[in-house]
């Protein structure tokens, strides 16, 4: 048996950030939305276990961990250790989404592994047991299932739909370098020492989301490590500020970075900026949101 499951690309919306907790994670209020920029993993069934990346030209595959160190490997064993199975087939997984960007690739793969091999080993997990799984793994894993427009607390991992009624088009500039989410955390935690224990709901945004107008969505966009972000990485300010006078209505930083993605008012207007900006980037993408999370594209 062959199968092939489509993980879609994260951004934030909306990034609320809170001081540390005791564990050492960080409580979050984020709105994320998943936007049609993908990575594809094949499995395919076969004795041991083994797994395969290709990226996209423009990606490092050596930012990529392979060797037994791939979330998908981890995936794979915790699925398994769930059910009680041994772990087999080969996975093979096509990169398009950012390496280190920001934007959760690492958290689509391993949501596609759960997805895939609960098929590829008929192992009939429940829908709840997988979003378990899928926090156990990442913060960000559970929305990579669910997909569209969410709602995520906790440290991001619980997760609720919302009320979505637009169609948005974004820009996505990625960098070459990447930037390390724990040190952009650490940042944070020095420039926001006054940090609330639980950042609040958006309830601006959710309304502009529920609207589903571009305008009213722009205004309300927002990152809490976006200072921290730029503070590391003064060129990330340059490049907003370069989309912003393409005509994207807003532009920001992706997550903890360091990918920039600029909300445009419809495709014709994300292509103009896009293509204003490839006569100074060398990769700039445009995808449209929200889209459909984790799923079955071929199987057989």
């Amino acid at each position: 048996m062959t199968l092939t499951v489509r993980a879609p690309a994260k951004i934030n919306l909306h990034l609320g950030v809170g001081a540390p907790r005791e564990d050492g994670f960080h409580p979050l209020a984020t709105v994320y939305q998943a936007v049609g920029l993908y990575d594809d993993l094949t499995v395919v069934d076969a004795d041991g276990w083994s797994v395969d990346v290709a990226v996209s030209d423009w990606m490092d595959r050596g930012q990529v961990p392979l060797g037994g160190d791939n979330i998908v490997d981890r995936a794979a064993a915790l699925l398994a250790a769930h059910h009680g199975l041994e772990v087999r087939g080969t996975a093979h997984v096509d990169k398009s989404i950012p390496v280190a960007g920001g934007m959760a690739g690492g958290s689509a793969d391993a949501a596609a592994a759960l997805v895939a091999l609960d098929r590829l080993w008929d192992a009939g997990t429940t829908d709840d047991d997988l979003l378990e799984l899928a926090a156990r793994l990442g913060s960000d894993v559970p929305f990579a299932l669910i997909g569209g427009s969410a709602l995520g607390t906790g440290r991001g991992e619980l997760v609720e739909r919302v009320a979505d009624h637009g169609s948005w088009w974004w820009v996505l500039v990625p960098s070459p370098t990447g930037l390390s989410t724990p040190e952009v955390y650490r940042h944070f935690d020095r420039l926001r020492p006054d940090a609330p224990a639980v950042p609040p709901v958006p309830e601006a945004l959710l309304d502009a989301l529920d609207a589903g107008v571009p305008h009213a969505l722009a205004a309300t966009l927002h990152n809490d490590l976006q200072e921290a972000a730029l503070d590391l990485r003064p060129d990330l300010g340059r490049l907003i500020e370069a989309g912003e006078s393409e005509g994207a209505l807003r532009g920001m930083v992706s997550g903890s970075g360091p990918t920039c993605v600029f909300l445009c008012e419809d495709p014709d207007a994300a292509r103009a900026v896009a293509g204003g900006l490839q006569e100074q980037y060398d990769v700039v993408l445009v995808a449209g949101g929200a889209v459909a999370g984790a799923h079955t594209v071929t199987y057989g």
